[in-house]
């Protein structure tokens, strides 16, 4: 899937990081004028503009271009495509703003995960955003593109600067990774596994509880994931992921003097992939390799997270 149009002018875009139905950005057009909200790294640069292209939109037709943070599989692009489109702004959480404005530590750190030759193959070249059509959003801020009115509201927890997109006129919800991730491919009789994102380095338990609460209170009647493609809300998914969470701290409070980051990995993917144990082995393997990077991932934000805890006290 290059992309996929829904209603109300949004498209879904695969930004094709590490495989297919992994990593979106979506284009949300009204009246002729379009934004972008997440660009996926920089590699998907020319695949963004190239739908854009095909939607019959010109670069001048782009207002803003929103990351929901500057974790590169969501924001990596972002100076790169801004460059492309002389009419937009830039607009990110004020935390997350000094990183896109200077990409070294975000560089520094991806390589010190990824290694030089996985980070150049996966994420491309990293960019500075130019400093004056780039700016740090306010919490509840609007921004309006032909009077359809786009809600940031800051929504810490997965991230310190973290930050989801309510669009009111379609009831939809951008949530970058602060309402899971929930891959097609794992979705079983109709229904998706979602699965929270408690990736380093600032993942914090409390405020991933509180800002889960906030969006769930809109009551949105879509949510579109970056982690992949629009689901439904219901309000299952909310206690999911909260009990999810719990589930989660204390397989990380066991793991972190017995086993580490290794055990707890495995102990992630056991308590994710239980949900097929009944199925056939071939959609457990699926399941395991699918989530096989969320889970290391998690795992190490979650030690993090409680090493934070035992260090500030």
């Amino acid at each position: 899937m290059l992309f996929k149009d829904f209603s109300h002018g949004i498209t879904c875009i695969d930004t094709g990081y590490l495989r297919p139905g992994y990593a979106a950005a979506y284009l949300l057009v009204e009246a002729g004028e379009a934004v972008f909200i997440e660009t996926g790294p920089g590699r998907a640069v020319p695949l963004l503009l190239e739908v854009l292209a095909q939607k019959g939109l010109a670069p001048e037709a782009v207002r803003a271009v929103i990351v929901t943070h500057v974790h590169l599989d969501h924001a990596g692009g972002a100076a790169a495509l801004l460059s492309h489109l002389p009419r937009a702004q830039l607009l990110v959480h004020p935390r997350g703003l000094p990183h896109l404005l200077d990409p070294t530590k975000l560089q520094a750190g991806a390589e010190a995960v990824y290694g030089q030759a996985q980070f150049q193959r996966l994420m491309g070249s990293l960019t500075a955003a130019d400093p004056h059509r780039t700016r740090a959003t306010g919490d509840q801020e609007c921004f309006v593109l032909q009077g359809r009115v786009l809600t940031l509201l800051h929504t810490p927890g997965h991230a310190l600067h973290h930050q989801c997109v309510w669009d009111a006129a379609s009831g939809g919800l951008f949530s970058g990774d602060a309402f899971g991730l929930s891959y097609p491919v794992l979705a079983q009789g109709g229904e998706r596994l979602i699965l929270p994102a408690t990736t380093p380095v600032q993942f914090d338990l409390e405020s991933s509880h509180q800002s889960l609460d906030r969006l769930a209170a809109l009551s949105p009647r879509e949510l579109y994931l970056t982690h992949f493609g629009p689901i439904p809300f219901e309000g299952r998914l909310t206690t999911q992921l909260h009990h999810l969470l719990e589930q989660f701290a204390v397989l990380a409070e066991k793991h972190r003097h017995e086993s580490g980051a290794e055990g707890l990995t495995e102990a992630l993917q056991q308590l994710l992939c239980s949900r097929f144990s009944g199925s056939d082995e071939a959609v457990v393997d699926l399941c395991r390799d699918w989530l096989a990077m969320d889970c290391a991932l998690n795992a190490q934000g979650l030690l993090a997270w409680l090493r934070r805890l035992d260090r500030d006290g």
